[in-house]
């Protein structure tokens, strides 16, 4: 059995470990050596308008010798920049002068804060704490486009963009080129209480007309790290961290209107005006720690979640766009599972109402939440998070009775997450631990404590351990989980889709009805040699346990998992005749359940080239090995797994070209006979310096030949368990597209348009049983001595031998429609004015039969609701 293999399989690996490279000889990148200095303004200091003719700038020390990463990596840069930091009591100012020969080249185009687009910029890097391994970003385009974003590690392309300072910027072209100026406060830093600061610092320049990357130190292709390669800033005294204290306070407005209001319905009348206010405050803890709070948040300016056909028994995942809840949410996340999941906070209630009318809140109200983050100065970060939500209600009419009523549709909810990390030795190694806790208020007569578990708690530990200056990473997480909640609770939980504790064929689980809790671990070991020119080699061995259950503060799939996953790849940076970089890599990888079943046996191989035109091409293909399915049957015996194959390819003009295009799309096919394919054409680009566009249609169709459809005990086999497990194929189609189309008045203004239409369609035929446990073909009705007959109602009847019963009619034909138009004016620095109109449409349509691209316009024409909202809030710094 697999569960025995486990001390083996890790005490292997814990002696492969113990023979990687030695760490101790290792030191920071070549960049350590470069300095540069700030100098304190004792004069008036630089207003910030972009240009370089304040008399404090006679005072910097400019430094300009930086180097190309592309297009030739460590060549003289085809045009020259050079770069100077002064300050005083309050902040960092920045000055930038790039040189051009062309200055009508320069590419001045318009776009919103933290989207600088192909614009040609500047970018300061620094690393206020000096570990060497986190850093934040302040970029300035050549049109005065700000944007900034945050390196959680000492990764370069690894950025969290829900950094959001507010600090100043200005820029400006001439006959020399252009130059920029940036006035960064010290309140929007974090660093170290000393008297003498030495910041680690860097510098890029993109010029996307000639595709030049230049850097004050860049990192070679063929290696790693950001950070850890920077050079110093010296010079900055007798600065402190400021005890900053920050209010965002906001009021705004909304009011809904729907085409086609319910008649009779008590509660709406199709018109529903509403007014709020709350705010958000910052407030420094000491010189290294932030609060953050929010009372009665708001995101009604937030895009709306993008449409989807679910057939799965998984949820799906939508991304976090709340300002609260993604601005330095790097901390709270780990190697490991997604312990916290914030939709989680604030999402739509659990429990359902019943009558003629219902009025029930679409999301739970988040009534506060705070976040504490920081870093100390021994290397140690933390993040802790706390929300409450309140107990909500739907409200209820029963028209033949003429009743009101009320329901409870979600109690009372606390969450709570803290995360440590500690950084330590010279490769900025780190070990850390989370812990995740919900609790919601709910008595043992309350019906939704039949339904939703009272307690639950998660967390775990995880490390990235670098060797040789990161050349070699060794890390891993080990974590578990803890539910607890009424007995029906935990028979749920135990029946989810997670685990399926009730399959009649796994003797390693049993399904406990007198439970009243459920506990699992999960743990992964992965080493990775990342630096070198050629050869690069990955292995991970992973397990979740069928008892591991993160859902109510996170987010996780299926456990009962056991995965080993390998990689080796060959890579070659060096420009040649006809590529300028290309690499191809073979990823296998083998999976089991708790009981030894295999579930996967992948077999992958991949490749990338970009040209030397800046055409990139990708290309990816994967077989599939036959295998059993232990979920396939939702609770029901194993079934088998049909060998597939698929391709996936992708294709796209240069990155910096004014307009981008490109395609993706792939093929797959099964034993079984399943097929399917999908194409997703994108075009961006300008129009001038202030339009922006993008369109991305996207088109799938396929054929599935064992889509679940439901179960069955009329007369089930026992070879079977006395059930019969039913399923069918069905034929699927969906088309959409995602229309974006943008004016950008100035930076701080701007007019922004998004539409998305969406139509799905399927139709299901061919329906049979599973005939045996482990089997992947059907006992299809209509043959074997079964008939099937569809009736008025759209469902089937289907007769074996003496037995009859019914299959639900399941076509579908969804089409849904999304929109909003956004102005958006930034009129002091931090404070911000929003006018909103959103549009959320939906309706069915022809059911099973294939959509069209005309449908997309059948899908602006259904009913819905007209949504506008009003917002404004103001930044107010409190010294």
């Amino acid at each position: 059995m697999i569960r025995k293999t486990l001390p083996l399989l890790f005490l292997v690996l814990g002696c492969f470990v113990l023979r990687l490279p030695d760490a101790t000889s290792q030191t920071f990148g070549a960049g350590e050596h470069k300095q540069m200095r700030a100098v304190r303004v004792n004069s008036p200091s630089p207003k910030v308008d972009g240009c370089l003719n304040d008399p404090a700038w006679t005072y910097a020390e400019f430094v300009s010798d930086f180097l190309q990463k592309e297009p030739s990596e460590g060549a003289v840069p085809a045009e020259s920049t050079k770069v100077a930091v002064l300050y005083d009591d309050h902040a960092i100012y920045v000055a930038a002068r790039m040189y051009t020969r062309h200055p009508e080249a320069v590419r001045t185009d318009v776009n919103r804060r933290d989207n600088p687009g192909n614009a040609e910029q500047i970018i300061l890097s620094l690393d206020t704490y000096h570990d060497h391994r986190t850093s934040y970003d302040f970029g300035v385009t050549a049109s005065g486009v700000r944007f900034d974003r945050y390196h959680p590690d000492d990764v370069e392309y690894n950025t969290d963009f829900s950094f959001d300072p507010v600090w100043e910027a200005g820029a400006g072209v001439d006959s020399l080129g252009w130059c920029a100026e940036m006035r960064i406060p010290f309140s929007q830093l974090r660093f170290n209480n000393q008297p003498a600061q030495v910041w680690g610092i860097n510098w890029n320049r993109w010029i996307p007309a000639l595709n030049e990357d230049d850097f004050w130190i860049y990192t070679p292709r063929n290696e790693s790290g950001w950070a850890s390669r920077f050079g110093q800033l010296l010079g900055i005294e007798n600065v402190k961290p400021s005890r900053r204290l920050e209010l965002l306070p906001y009021v705004a407005g909304n009011g809904r209107f729907e085409d086609q209001p319910s008649k009779g319905d008590p509660f709406h009348d199709g018109r529903e005006m509403s007014p709020r206010a709350g705010g958000d405050l910052k407030m420094g803890l000491g010189p290294n720690i932030t609060l953050d709070a929010t009372v009665n948040p708001d995101f009604g300016q937030v895009e709306a979640d993008p449409a989807v056909v679910n057939l799965s028994a998984f949820e799906t995942y939508f991304q976090e766009r709340r300002p609260f809840f993604t601005e330095g949410n790097g901390i709270l996340q780990t190697q490991g599972p997604s312990y916290f999941y914030s939709r989680r906070v604030g999402g739509a209630p659990h429990g359902s109402a019943e009558g003629d009318f219902i009025d029930a809140p679409q999301n739970t109200t988040i009534l506060g939440a705070t976040k504490v983050t920081g870093r100390l100065p021994s290397g140690t970060s933390i993040g802790v998070l706390t929300a409450l939500t309140q107990r909500e209600y739907a409200r209820t009419y029963v028209d033949l009775t003429k009743t009101h009523g009320r329901t409870e549709v979600e109690p009372a909810t606390g969450y709570a997450v803290a995360r440590v990390m500690q950084e330590f030795g010279k490769d900025a190694s780190t070990v850390g631990l989370i812990l995740t806790g919900v609790h919601r208020d709910l008595p043992t007569d309350n019906p939704l404590a039949f339904t939703l578990r009272r307690n639950a708690v998660t967390g775990g530990g995880d490390w990235n351990l670098r060797f040789k200056g990161g050349a070699y990473v060794l890390d891993g997480y080990a974590g578990f989980s803890h539910i607890t909640g009424e007995r029906e609770t935990i028979v749920q939980a135990q029946e989810s889709s997670a685990r399926y504790y009730q399959r009649p064929d796994a003797d390693y689980v049993e399904l406990d009805s007198n439970r009243t809790s459920l506990s699992g671990y999960t743990a992964s070991v992965r080493i990775n040699k990342k630096n070198a020119k050629h050869w690069l080699w990955g292995s991970r061995f992973a397990v979740e346990s069928p008892g591991f259950e993160i859902n109510d503060a996170g987010i996780i799939g299926s456990t009962d998992d056991i995965a080993s996953l390998w990689g080796l790849a060959y890579r070659e940076n060096t420009p040649g005749k006809m590529f300028r970089q290309y690499d191809f890599g073979f990823h296998p990888g083998i999976g089991w359940n708790y009981g030894g079943v295999r579930q996967f046996t992948d077999l992958e191989l991949n490749a990338n080239a970009t040209l030397k035109n800046y055409l990139s091409v990708s290309v990816d293909g994967n077989v599939s090995l036959r295998a059993q399915s232990d979920d396939a049957t939702r609770g029901g015996p194993l079934m088998g797994k049909p060998m597939s194959w698929n391709i996936w390819g992708e294709i796209s003009n240069n990155y910096s070209a004014p307009i981008r295009c490109g395609i993706d799309g792939y093929y797959w096919h099964d034993e079984n006979g399943g097929w399917g394919y999908g194409l997703n054409p994108l075009c961006s680009g300008r129009v001038g310096r202030r339009w922006g566009f993008s369109v991305s249609p996207h088109y799938d169709r396929g054929v599935e030949k064992r889509q679940y459809v439901g179960t069955d005990t009329t007369g089930a086999p026992a070879l079977t368990y006395g059930t019969r497990y039913i399923f069918s194929t069905i034929e699927q189609s969906t088309v959409s597209a995602r229309f974006r189309l943008n004016y950008f008045i100035t930076p701080d203004i701007s007019l922004e348009a998004y539409a998305e239409p969406f139509a799905s369609s399927g139709r299901y035929y061919d329906f049979g049983e599973l005939p045996a446990p482990g089997r992947r073909d059907l006992r299809l009705y209509n043959t074997d001595g079964t008939t099937i007959v569809k009736q008025d109602d759209g469902s089937y009847l289907v007769t074996d031998g003496a037995n009859s019963f019914a299959v639900s009619a399941n076509d579908f034909g969804y089409l849904s429609y999304r929109s909003n138009v956004v102005l958006r004016w930034e009129f002091h620095p931090g404070s911000t004015l929003y006018l909103v109109w959103q549009q959320n449409r939906s309706g069915d349509k022809n059911p099973g039969m294939l959509v069209r691209p005309h449908s997309l316009w059948d899908a602006r024409r259904t009913s819905g609701e007209n949504f506008l909202a009003i917002k404004f809030s103001y930044w107010w710094a409190v010294n």
